[in-house]
């Protein structure tokens, strides 16, 4: 058995290789029910996401993925449910692509310094010109031959010590919260088993996260082990967080992180969709009262 619910992916208007709509067909086609769209820093893509559920009786969950510093960390904050048109957080959602204008711009002149020139114009081909993230750049220079992988580039040119490292200046994670809960959303730290963080750490992360009003973790996610379901869902019964599952699609291209593979939630987990009621087919969900 697999869990129905898929409740992190990306499309084209962020840093997956799949339109909005091409998305939600192969999600439903793997037997997804329930898929959220959840975009890195914007929600451009849910018009059309939507409009593609309604036609093959998938419920799409309108979503985002924010990006948060959180003590010299980098973490996201998967925002479900929302209110997509909401003004504050789209003003929120602007800061944050503002700075990763300025960032993909700046991580372009730091490799050229080191001999790679062009890069900049070359990811926007793989962006659509629109949001440009490190993926984009990981991209190009796998195309460039310059590492036979993604991985391979982040390792030798995208991370801390390497010529294409620019520091995140994301949002607080007091922002991101406020933002996800004035657009009616649900709260969710996404992959927590991913950050490098210490045990004691990510307990704080969760405790803050928890003091901010944030409602779930993934305990289930396409970048966690078998063990980690397992650690994460005891986090989330220690700090009563609910628990989210998502695969955290991006391309077909990544058979490891693919829908309709997602295992059930354990047994000991509150699914954050325990409240939810699914009206129809056609993507109406409202919170049980």
């Amino acid at each position: 058995m697999f869990c129905e619910y898929d409740l992190h992916s990306h499309s084209t208007a962020s840093d997956g290789t799949l339109s909005p709509g091409d998305l939600v067909n192969r999600a439903a086609n793997a037997g997804v029910q329930v898929l959220a769209l959840t975009d890195h820093d914007t929600t451009a893509g849910i018009e059309e996401a939507l409009s593609a559920a309604s036609s093959c009786g998938l419920v799409l969950i309108p979503g985002v993925e924010i990006s948060v510093t959180w003590n010299k960390h980098t973490v996201h904050i998967v925002g479900l449910n929302v209110d997509h048109d909401n003004r504050a957080l789209q003003l929120g959602l602007r800061e944050l692509r503002r700075f990763r204008d300025w960032r993909a711009k700046e991580i372009a002149e730091r490799l050229g310094k080191a001999g790679i020139e062009g890069a900049y114009e070359g990811v926007l081909a793989y962006s659509n010109g629109t949001l440009v993230s490190r993926t984009h750049f990981a991209r190009y220079l796998v195309e460039q031959g310059l590492a036979s992988d993604e991985r391979r580039v982040f390792k030798h040119y995208l991370v801390k010590g390497k010529p294409g490292f620019v520091p995140g200046q994301w949002a607080e994670l007091a922002q991101a919260v406020e933002w996800i809960h004035d657009a009616g959303g649900v709260a969710v730290v996404a992959h927590p088993a991913r950050y490098k963080m210490t045990r004691s750490k990510l307990r704080r992360l969760f405790s803050e996260f928890v003091e901010l009003g944030g409602e779930a973790i993934e305990v289930v996610s396409g970048s966690h082990s078998r063990d980690d379901y397992f650690t994460m869902a005891k986090h989330a019964g220690d700090f009563g967080l609910q628990a989210s599952a998502g695969s955290d699609f991006h391309s077909p291209d990544n058979p490891w992180i693919e829908f309709g593979q997602l295992p059930l939630l354990p047994d000991n987990c509150r699914p954050v969709w325990s409240d939810w009621v699914i009206e129809t087919a056609t993507s109406d969900i409202r919170r049980a009262v």
